[in-house]
C-alpha cells in the first residue's frame, strides 16, 4: 500500500471576476512509498502548497482522489498518522516552545510524563533544547521553523509532511534538518517535503517529483532523472599524443605540457577517440563525463515544460 497516493487532482481558484479561475492543479499524480523520503520541487506557484493541503484535508479537490495508507485524508484514523508542518506557519507566540508542545501534544491526546518526556527531547533534537522555556514572539525566523517540526513530531507519526521546512534556517540548521529527516527514514517513517533547496533535495531523497503550472513534469530518483538526459560530454585528459586528432572526433579545450584535455560528445565516440589515441602512442590520463547537477536538469526541465505550453 503506498504511503501516498494522488490520482488526476484537479483544483481551481476563483481569481476575481475578470480574471476568472486560475487552475492550480492539472491532473496531478504522483505516489510514495512507506519508509521514503521524497522531495517535492517547483517554482512558486507550481502547486506545492495545494497539492499538500489537499494531502492534510484543508482543501478539497475538484475531481482526482488523494489517499494516504490507502485511506481518506480526512478521516481522523488517517490525521493520527500524519504529522504536518506548513509553510509559514504562526504559533501562539505568548507561550513558551515548551508550553507550545504541551499543548500540541494534548490535542493529540498525548498526557502526563510521556508528553514532558517527549517535548524535552524533540527540543533538544531541533536545537532549542537552550529556548524551550523562552516565548515564542522572541523566536527568530529558523527557531520558529525548527519549532514547528518539533511539533509535528510529537505524536510519532508516521508519514511527516513537511512544507519548505528549511525555510529561514542557516546552514548549520539546515544540516541538523536533513539529519532529522534521514533519523526519521531509519526509523521507518516516510517523509514527503517541499522546497526550493535543490541541494537538500539531492542528498537526502530517494525519489523526487518535479511539478510546474500544476503538472508532474518529471518523476524519479535523482540517478534516474539525470540518466534521462540528453548526451552528455566526456572530458578525456590525454598526454604524449603524436600529430593530430581529427576535430569531428573530440574538440580540444587546453594544453598544458604534454598533457592536453578534449573534450568528447558521446560514448560512440569517445571509443573511437581513445583507439585515434593509442594509435598516436599517446597515453590515457583520466576520462570524466560532465555530470549535470539536478540544479542544471531542474532548470531545463522547467524551461522545455515552458516552451512546451
Amino acid at each position: 500500500m503506498n504511503a501516498i497516493e494522488l490520482r488526476e487532482l484537479n483544483k481551481s481558484f476563483r481569481l476575481d471576476l475578470k480574471v476568472g479561475r486560475r487552475q492550480a492543479l492539472n491532473s496531478l499524480s504522483l505516489t510514495v512509498q512507506p519508509g521514503e523520503i521524497y522531495g517535492f520541487l517547483g517554482p512558486n506557484g507550481a502547486g506545492k502548497t495545494t497539492s499538500i493541503k489537499i494531502l492534510v484535508s484543508l482543501l478539497r479537490a475538484d475531481s482526482g482522489t488523494a489517499t494516504i495508507f490507502g485511506l481518506d485524508p480526512a478521516r481522523n484514523e488517517t490525521r493520527k498518522r500524519i504529522g504536518y508542518l506548513p509553510e509559514s506557519p504562526v504559533f501562539y507566540d505568548q507561550l513558551t516552545g515548551r508550553e507550545f508542545l504541551r499543548f500540541c501534544g494534548k490535542l493529540c491526546g498525548m498526557r502526563g510524563p510521556d508528553l514532558e518526556a517527549r517535548s524535552t527531547r524533540l527540543l533538544e533534537e531541533v536545537g532549542l533544547g537552550h529556548a524551550g522555556d523562552l516565548q515564542i514572539r522572541r523566536y527568530s525566523k529558523g527557531m520558529n521553523q525548527r519549532v514547528g517540526i518539533a511539533q509535528a513530531l510529537l505524536h510519532d507519526p508516521e508519514l511527516v509532511i513537511l512544507d519548505e521546512p528549511m525555510s529561514g534556517l542557516d546552514p548549520i540548521g539546515r544540516a541538523e534538518v536533513r539529519d532529522l529527516i534521514l533519523g526519521l527514514k531509519k526509523r521507518g517513517k516516510t517523509v514527503f517535503f517541499s522546497t526550493h533547496i535543490i541541494p537538500d533535495v539531492e542528498m537526502i531523497c530517494d525519489r523526487i517529483g518535479l511539478i510546474n503550472r500544476g503538472r508532474m513534469v518529471s518523476e524519479g530518483s535523482v540517478s534516474e532523472l539525470l540518466d534521462t538526459r540528453e548526451a552528455r560530454p566526456i572530458e578525456v585528459l590525454v598526454e604524449n599524443v603524436t600529430g593530430a586528432i581529427d576535430g569531428a572526433l573530440a574538440s580540444e579545450v587546453s594544453t598544458i605540457g604534454a598533457q592536453t584535455l578534449y573534450l568528447v560528445n558521446s560514448d560512440e565516440a569517445l571509443h573511437r577517440f581513445v583507439a585515434a589515441v593509442l594509435e598516436r602512442r599517446g597515453r590515457l590520463v583520466s576520462v570524466t563525463p560532465r555530470r549535470e547537477g539536478l540544479e542544471n536538469l531542474v532548470v531545463r526541465l522547467l524551461e522545455q515544460d515552458r516552451v512546451a505550453a
